[in-house]
């Protein structure tokens, strides 16, 4: 997709699930630690890893598919008392991200996270990786009354960061991200790298790119006028 000539860029905006972190490990083993409790086989990695974007409910849902409707809420209430005790075993930054954070920062452009992951988790999932202090802002999905796809945490960590949403770029690994930048008039790419399952139809959500990994990032920005 071409794009429209853009004033310089002066923020990048990331999702977090399977953008910025690899989260999939810790979520993954909560789950699994949820069904041994409930004595139950822990479920294959691969199985899971294209759904960690879509939230504890998606992955309650699939590691008990034999519950009742009823049962769910505290299965998911169980899940995140687990996940919050072990948040950072596995969780680490996608292979090439730090470099690229680094050369943001040196490019003196602002780097923010807008996630739908709520902030109880959000900030000490940070703190734990010591990342808490590498961003202009954190939205998470309890900041605001709403949450991605709306455009509206967009929006907001463009104005806390004191950049102009048409001068953003936002990252994300789900169809709601890239639905919310449109809204915020940012532009709008794709982790390819993230947690997208082949069956996903990636073309549909009109994205302005797709990156293939975190390193393409910079030379996309650049190839495409935005540095």
């Amino acid at each position: 997709m071409s794009l429209e000539p853009r004033l310089p860029l002066q923020a990048v905006l990331f999702d977090l699930d399977g953008t910025l972190l690899d989260t999939a490990p810790d979520m993954i083993g909560a789950l699994n630690r949820l069904r041994s409790e409930h004595g139950r086989d822990p479920l294959p990695y691969d199985s899971l890893r294209c759904s960690v974007s879509h939230g504890s409910a998606r992955l309650v849902r699939l590691g008990f598919a034999d519950a009742a409707e009823s049962e769910l809420p505290a299965l998911q209430q169980r899940f995140l008392e687990i996940y919050r005790v072990h948040l950072s075993g596995g969780t680490q930054l996608f292979a090439g991200m730090d470099p690229v954070l680094r050369e943001l920062s040196r490019l003196r452009l602002a780097v923010a996270i807008v996630t739908n992951k709520p902030g109880w988790l959000t900030a000490p999932l940070l703190t734990q990786l010591q990342l808490d202090g590498r961003f202009a802002c954190v939205v998470s999905g309890d900041t605001l009354p709403e949450r991605k796809p709306h455009p509206l945490p967009l929006l907001h960590a463009a104005r806390v960061a004191g950049v102009e949403p048409g001068r953003c770029v936002y990252v994300g690994d789900a169809e709601r991200d890239i639905q919310a930048a449109r809204g915020a008039g940012m532009t709008a790419l794709i982790a390819g790298y993230g947690y997208i399952g082949a069956q996903e139809p990636i073309e549909a959500w009109h994205a302005d790119g797709t990156l293939a990994s975190p390193a393409h990032l910079l030379p996309w920005l650049r190839a495409n006028g935005q540095l």
